[in-house]
């Protein structure tokens, strides 16, 4: 008997691939829950303040000994504590009567005053307090509205003095529809589908009562209408907001958006004409007491309809606008460039959004509809019509950075792909070519800082180091005129930087998927000041964690190098068989492939540990971070063509591995990795096993006409008569539903306005008509990123890979114990 049972398990591991993995460990994947992996992983990056009037900055880091607030003085190469922590707890728990201790600090709102030698702060404590609430019109309709009282504090950093700040009065909250001017004196807003103002004495009328009825607010537009206002989205206008909502805010008081003159005496307004458009709608169906319609416009690709967009410039003083003529066509899309936030002003709650340029000019860009032409461009403001100082043409889609504007527009820097590599270029106020700064087989990413007395610009690049990851970001230098090429920061790690304003020191952040991060100060010269902080991952690692894997594998080509990370099972077993699951996005706009360690567990670590092989690689045409001919490989076949080389990772990893198993591959993703999972299914029937595909965009031709006419493109015809006209085809996953074989399980939320649940029904449609099984959830009140219901998404996930690519046939219960047990369960 015992001879025959042995020799049966020997028949049914030899039927199952070898010595295979076939129960799935729920309890390992419940280990690294969001909840619970939040408790274990602390601070990865340091996120410096940097400070108005030195070159100081301060930052909080917390590890599993607390949090803790430091301040940096690199002149001095000097970190230390703003305070004890344990004193200020003591001294904070004398005042406020609750309790405090060096691991429990609640401070919050913390801010330096104007000497930079005192700090302010605040602290919630447990005692009730009762206020009036204002925002209601009827006096007899007050509520009383309970909330815990606020203490303020001010704290000196050389003298340690601790002081209540009894008398504090602090700045309203400013209303979402408040666009206040530079000088504070006027606040815009849009009312009516037209543009409104009122003055500074008006506007703290509206903060202590917003329905006042003696505010004077002032109407400076008469013209508007539904879908053709002075204020929203454009294109995307009215999203988020359900039929019953829009009735009910019809009267309020909406936010505009403007750019201002840096005086502030005008600013300048982009009005989009979107009526033509046709309707898009999700509905609600749990919404109370009844289901509710949302209802926006929405440009599909292909579409002949196209918005028209209108650039004003509104004088403040004498409340007159003037259009300005642009030079576009119907369809193009129009940009007005802002003037960057500095460093030190991150921190100072509201700012007008200044347009880039000065009092006299502002630069802009338009972009062709079939996104094959740009233009940078400037406005003078004397003048009626815009200026084109550089133009831009490339047989696919041409990508655009906002120039960096050098002594106030004589000169600007470029950012362009003209030479089938992403690089700087130098130009002269009028658009005339100066110089290329950059040049060679390296990907230029951002401009990070330039110091205009030294002609050196600080810019971030990948791909331009031997033997690493080309995606690792660098942080480099360069003069003007392309000499002296430097890197400031090496090292076998993708960096994260922040620069100061000053350009004369960065905090530098470094990470790999298989070590813990760290971060460090360096000078400008490359030469690091101090290192400042090391992710904390004991209390991970001693759950038994395990750094992924990186690896390479070549392209279907057999010559394009493709880099991805490999996720095991942290009881690995490397004589087991496990089966093979690809965490899949397409791109264009970027690859699903972690540089740096990442907290994100879900996909990847935590769906490894039920017994799979998780890879995330790339593919040609998925990253925009490598030459343009890799960035637009697929253009023209937006549904194939990352197909084959995802194919090809999976096989070359299985022949290099004896432990994966090459006959049970898997892939899930999200949106575009929705699209391209369900693809992978039909279009390599035999090869991929079992999917679960989310939010996908199965049918591009009702997507967005942005992405899906970029990335895929359209073609631009012109008639006899000059007539121009748009012709949009592009290959659906409904159209070989036909083919499926494998487990597919589509997942959607309801009222997902970005890729709208229409994209899956589709698919459902043509899998019925073709008499397919397949499995399907729809997330009731979800979105796009399925909100609250990621954890119900992740174990339905599991549930089914478990199932169909494991082979695990145990009969789950009822109630997902492993979700229950992290939410508490209250009576």
């Amino acid at each position: 008997m015992r001879t025959k049972a042995v020799l049966m398990a020997m028949l049914v591991a030899v039927s199952l691939g070898g010595n295979a993995q076939t129960k799935a460990n729920y309890q390992q994947a419940a280990k690294y829950s969001p909840s619970r992996v939040s408790k274990l992983i602390f601070s990865q990056s340091v996120t410096p303040n940097w400070l108005k009037n030195s070159d100081r900055f301060w930052y909080t880091y917390q590890t599993s000994s607390g949090k803790n607030w430091y301040i940096v003085d690199p002149v001095k190469a000097e970190k230390k504590l703003m305070f004890d922590n344990g004193k200020i707890a003591s001294e904070l728990t004398k005042i406020v009567k609750d309790p405090f201790d060096a691991l429990n600090l609640p401070i919050d709102s913390l801010f330096f005053l104007k000497d930079e030698n005192w700090i302010q702060f605040q602290i919630r404590s447990t005692i009730d307090e009762v206020k009036k609430d204002t925002s209601s019109k009827d006096k007899k309709d007050k509520k009383e509205v309970k909330t815990k009282k606020m203490f303020y504090f001010k704290y000196n950093l050389n003298t340690r003095e601790l002081v209540e700040v009894k008398d504090f009065v602090g700045n309203k909250k400013r209303p979402i529809w408040a666009n206040i001017s530079p000088d504070s004196s006027i606040v815009l807003f849009g009312k009516n589908e037209n543009l409104w103002m009122m003055d500074k004495a008006n506007f703290l009328k509206a903060l202590e009562k917003e329905e006042d009825s003696t505010i004077v607010q002032t109407q400076l537009t008469f013209d508007g209408e539904k879908d053709y206002s002075y204020y929203g989205g454009g294109v995307y206008s009215g999203r988020n907001e359900t039929n019953v909502d829009e009735k009910k805010n019809k009267d309020k008081r909406k936010a505009v958006y403007v750019n201002w003159s840096p005086n502030g005496k005008n600013f300048a307004l982009l009005r989009s004409d979107v009526r033509m458009l046709e309707d898009f709608w999700v509905l609600n169906s749990v919404a109370l007491p009844r289901p509710t319609l949302e209802t926006y416009k929405y440009w599909m690709a292909g579409e002949k309809e196209m918005p028209t967009t209108e650039l004003y410039i509104f004088n403040v003083d004498t409340k007159q606008k003037r259009t300005i003529k642009l030079n576009s066509f119907k369809g193009d899309d129009v940009n007005i460039y802002r003037q960057p936030v500095k460093e030190r002003d991150k921190n100072d709650g509201y700012r007008p959004s200044y347009w880039l340029g000065d009092d006299e000019k502002f630069y802009l860009s338009i972009t062709s509809r079939d996104l094959k032409d740009i233009q940078q461009a400037v406005v003078y403001l004397n003048t009626d019509s815009s200026k084109t100082l550089v133009t831009e043409s490339l047989n696919t889609y041409v990508d655009i950075q906002q120039p960096d504007l050098i002594n106030g527009g004589k000169e600007f820097i470029e950012w362009s792909e003209q030479d089938g590599w992403a690089h700087l270029y130098l130009y002269d106020g009028n658009g005339k070519l100066k110089n290329q700064i950059t040049s060679g087989e390296f990907h230029v990413s951002t401009v990070e800082r330039i110091d205009e007395k030294t002609r050196t610009v600080y810019f971030t690049a990948n791909g331009r180091e031997k033997d690493e990851d080309p995606y690792y970001f660098h942080l480099y230098s360069a003069n003007f005129d392309g000499s002296n090429l430097k890197l400031l920061n090496s090292g076998n790690f993708s960096n994260d930087i922040s620069m100061n304003d000053n350009a004369t020191y960065f905090v530098n952040n470094a990470s790999r998927v298989n070590t813990a991060p760290k971060s460090a100060l360096y000078n400008n010269q490359g030469r690091k000041i101090l290192d400042l902080e090391t992710t904390d991952l004991k209390n991970l690692l001693a759950t038994g964690y395990k750094f992924p894997e990186p690896f390479t594998v070549k392209a279907a080509d057999g010559i394009t190098d493709l880099y991805g990370v490999m996720y095991k099972p942290f009881d690995f077993d490397s004589t087991k068989k496990y089966p093979l699951i690809e965490y899949v996005y397409p791109g264009p706009q970027t690859e699903a492939v972690n540089k740096a360690f990442n907290r994100g567990f879900d996909r990847i670590d935590r769906l490894a540990q039920l017994g799979f092989i998780v890879i995330t690689v790339g593919n040609r045409g998925g990253h925009p971070d490598r030459s343009k001919a890799y960035h637009n490989y697929g253009y023209g076949n937006l549904r194939d063509y990352g197909l084959a080389d995802k194919k090809a990772a999976a096989e070359q990893l299985a022949d290099r591995y004896s432990f994966i198993d090459g006959e049970k591959v898997g892939i899930h993703g999200h949106s575009g990795g929705g699209f391209m999972s369900t693809a992978a299914m039909l279009v390599y029937p035999d090869f991929f096993k079992v999917a679960v595909s989310n939010a996908g965009n199965h049918d591009n031709s009702i997507y967005n006409r942005w992405w899906s006419e970029k990335h895929h493109g359209v073609k631009r015809e012109i008639s006899e008569k000059g007539d121009t006209s748009f012709v949009y085809n592009i290959e659906k996953n409904p159209d070989i539903a036909k083919n499926l074989k494998g487990r597919l399980m589509l997942i959607h939320g309801e009222i997902d306005n970005n890729v709208h649940p229409a994209n899956t029904m589709r698919v459902v449609n043509a899998l019925i008509k073709a008499n397919k099984r397949f499995d399907m959830l729809l997330l009731p009140n979800q979105r796009h990123a399925f909100g609250d219901m990621t954890e119900y998404w992740f174990w339905k996930t599991a549930d089914y890979f478990s199932k169909y690519l494991l082979g695990d046939n145990t009969e789950r219960p009822v109630d997902i114990t492993e979700l229950n047990n992290d939410i508490p369960q209250r009576r």
